[in-house]
């Protein structure tokens, strides 16, 4: 009897002991073991006086606080954060916000811990606005499929064209917009617009700007032949009046003209590349479109384009491969890697500047592609 009364003493000391332990540790923790959060900060040491009350899809950020070690989820509206263990002390958490829409917004970031506690704390998520970065090709004729690519492009969503037409929606993916172009749209910026922002495209569709390569009509010294004016059953579709088109074996190191010719042959098209191109090519792209029936797979085309006194001996090279599979392309080359590749120095010349497309390189080419609408226009559209 004894010995199962000192045995109940003992546990019960023993119990009591833990309980002051428990007590004792609790005491030594902030805020009695409570979490809290003092503030959210970016990642950046440099920058770590720069507090958060809101931040971006996908931003990583810092919260700050205590007792946060036993952090389980985190949750930014209705959409939930992924969680590294190693990224988690009892002071911080390192946590990216995530990339998906919520369908409920209240602008609250809640951990839930291990031991079943949550903690709120009012943060909000700001959803990017589209992003509009290219067009697959930046002519399509009415009625067809164009392609927009960007990101964040969350529906609903509206695709609007210069002049105020707005395109019928095929479909819409991550980062990519097929719209049917309606009738009549004019040369200028797309507009997509979604309930988080609307975004003009530094691009225009239908790009008239600059061009110094057409065949409408055709000028210059070479090879009128190889204009479409009335495409037949099997030419690529017209998708700005006449269009150039080499269908014939092009033999390696067979020099070859395509078009082009010195500002007098030309005409009044040589003068369409502005001052500014010449002066700050890094500014600007050279852009034209492109249908391959069949491969670009071999030889080189070489594109002389802005030079003032002549057709200098180091033009730019656009290298195979290149297959559009029968469709038109949008080709965008920055201006600054043409004129980097000559020899001479560009300058601004009012009479006019010297062209030509020249097949020229190794390897026999079985060639069927179709070029227009040769361009220098700027990379970024002034505000």
């Amino acid at each position: 009897m004894k010995f199962i009364y000192k045995s109940m003493l003992l546990l019960a000391v023993i119990i009591a002991m833990a309980a002051v332990t428990m007590s004792c540790q609790e005491e030594d923790l902030p805020n009695n073991g409570e979490p809290s959060i003092k503030y959210v900060r970016i990642t950046d040491p440099a920058s770590g006086d720069s507090l958060l009350v809101s931040a971006g899809q996908g931003s990583l950020i810092a919260i700050v606080g205590e007792n946060l070690q036993g952090a389980t989820e985190i949750w930014f509206n209705d959409q939930k954060a992924s969680l590294t263990p190693t990224y988690i002390t009892n002071k911080t958490i390192l946590v990216s916000v995530p990339t998906m829409i919520p369908a409920v917004i209240d602008n609250k970031m809640k951990i839930i811990f291990s031991n079943g506690r949550t903690l709120e704390h009012a943060f909000k998520v700001k959803i990017s606005e589209p992003l509009v970065s290219s067009m697959v090709s930046e002519y399509v004729p009415a009625g067809s499929v164009a392609t927009i690519r960007g990101d964040y492009f969350y529906e609903p969503l509206t695709v609007t064209f210069a002049g105020g037409k707005k395109g019928t929606i095929v479909s819409i993916k991550d980062q990519e917009i097929q719209v049917t172009v309606p009738e009549d749209v004019q040369p200028g910026q797309i507009t997509v617009t979604t309930n988080f922002g609307e975004t003009k495209s530094d691009f225009w569709f239908a790009d008239n700007r600059n061009i110094f390569l057409s065949s409408d009509p055709f000028t210059g010294w070479w090879n009128a032949a190889y204009v479409v004016t009335k495409p037949a059953a099997g030419d690529p579709v017209a998708i700005n009046g006449n269009y150039i088109r080499v269908k014939k074996a092009i033999a390696g190191w067979n020099w070859m003209e395509v078009a082009g010719g010195p500002p007098d042959a030309m005409g009044a098209i040589s003068k369409n590349i502005p001052d500014e191109a010449i002066l700050k090519p890094a500014d600007y792209n050279l852009k034209f479109e492109v249908n391959t029936v069949k491969p670009y797979n071999n030889n080189v085309l070489k594109i002389s384009a802005g030079l003032s006194s002549g057709f200098d001996d180091t033009p730019y090279q656009w290298l195979p491969p290149y297959d559009t599979k029968g469709e038109w392309r949008t080709v965008v080359i920055p201006f600054e890697e043409v004129a980097g590749s000559y020899k001479s120095k560009l300058e601004v010349n009012k009479n006019g500047y010297y062209t030509r497309l020249l097949f020229h390189g190794g390897g026999d080419l079985d060639a069927d592609i179709s070029f227009d609408n040769f361009r220098i226009v700027p990379k970024v559209l002034r505000k």
